[in-house]
């Protein structure tokens, strides 16, 4: 058995505390970009996901320079902005591109202010790049409780306005007419998806926190048109993909040649995310190929 375990990670992976850490948090984030990230598919707002997740940004680096966890950070000011897109008009088709882009510019520019000041009274250059790109390993264990109180907020809020939220997200005239508060629901969702992204900044960086939200969704929408199945699935290829690369990530220590420092798990993660969307897109194509039993 142990020879088995060596040949799959280098000694340590299966006895480290900030691995389990990292697996536990990981998992959990994938879980909860999974369920947003299918309906951020389906309604085509995957510009706004982006625009939150840059915006985060300016929220980590705002947290550095007060000394308060990112992720307090990232939550605040990822609501904030989704609050915006929502006071402009993120639902309304025309005003879609036009808040998300709004938001997205002050965030940018929040987010140089914040690192300037950062590098001005500080020389330590790690924040930033954790900030921006994540240091999932570095998590603390105190804030394991934030992101399991976070996800179940999001689970929850996702759980209560699932069907009225499906059905708006497919035909916004018709869940109208039946009555649907589709805006309500709408601001409900862009919430759900502030939280998911501040907790997919955390952990692989606020600059690739769409490649976790979207990713996975993208890829099992190509492979099943249910929601339901959807989300199953994306969870199993965010969690895969997340799992996996924490895995290479560690190894990657002994890959360097003088054994100093290891590859970003962030890096792994979102290369793994990208192979299984030409997968997806690659078995799609055969399912359609004339004569095919699939």
């Amino acid at each position: 058995m142990q020879s088995v375990l060596h040949a799959i990670a280098e000694p340590g992976f299966f006895s480290s505390s900030a691995v389990h850490l990292a697996v536990t948090i990981g998992g959990l984030v994938a879980i909860v970009a999974a369920g947003v990230g299918v309906f951020t598919v389906i309604r085509g707002q995957a510009f706004a996901g982006e625009a939150l997740g840059d915006t985060g940004a300016a929220g980590g680096s705002s947290a550095y320079l007060v000394g308060a966890g990112d992720l307090w950070g990232f939550v605040a000011i990822s609501v904030l902005a989704a609050s915006v897109m929502e006071l402009i008009g993120v639902q309304r088709r025309r005003g879609r591109d036009l808040a998300t882009g709004v938001v997205l510019g002050t965030g940018f520019g929040l987010t140089a202010l914040f690192l300037y000041l950062g590098a001005t009274y500080d020389n330590d250059s790690g924040a930033t790049v954790q900030i921006l790109f994540g240091s999932i390993f570095a998590l603390s264990s105190s804030e394991l409780p934030l992101v399991i109180g976070l996800s179940a907020i999001a689970l929850l809020t996702l759980l209560v306005i699932y069907r009225p939220l499906l059905l708006s997200s497919i035909s916004p005239e018709l869940a109208a007419a039946r009555g649907v508060p589709v805006r309500a629901v709408g601001a409900a969702y862009l919430i759900a998806m502030a939280v998911a992204v501040a907790l997919c900044a955390d952990t692989i960086g606020a600059i690739l926190s769409t490649a976790l939200l979207v990713g996975p969704a993208a890829s099992a929408l190509r492979l099943t048109r249910r929601p339901g199945r959807a989300i199953l699935a994306a969870a199993g290829i965010g969690v895969g993909c997340t799992w996996v690369g924490l895995l290479l990530a560690y190894d990657s220590y002994d890959w360097t040649l003088h054994h100093s420092h290891a590859w970003p798990a962030s890096f792994f993660i979102v290369t793994l995310v990208l192979i299984s969307y030409l997968v997806s897109g690659w078995l799609a194509s055969r399912r359609r190929r004339p004569g095919s039993t699939r």
